[in-house]
């Protein structure tokens, strides 16, 4: 259960640095996608597109 809950945390991390080059692709702004804006600075919780990009991921490792 801990490493599923680190893998998460690792994607989440991953997907908000590189959300500025996914926005293309429509990344990051899933229903389910959110931004919070508190003192000025903007925090991204991309959590659909977490669920997606995993799910595309699981295929791929299952096919391989």
């Amino acid at each position: 259960m801990f490493r599923y809950l680190i893998a998460v945390f690792l994607a989440l991390v991953l997907i908000n640095g590189l959300l500025p080059f996914l926005r293309r692709f429509g990344v990051g702004t899933l229903p389910g996608d959110f931004e919070l804006r508190i003192a000025g600075r903007v925090i991204r919780l991309p959590v659909a597109s977490t669920l997606v990009l995993s799910g595309l991921c699981s295929l791929i490792a299952r096919w391989i």
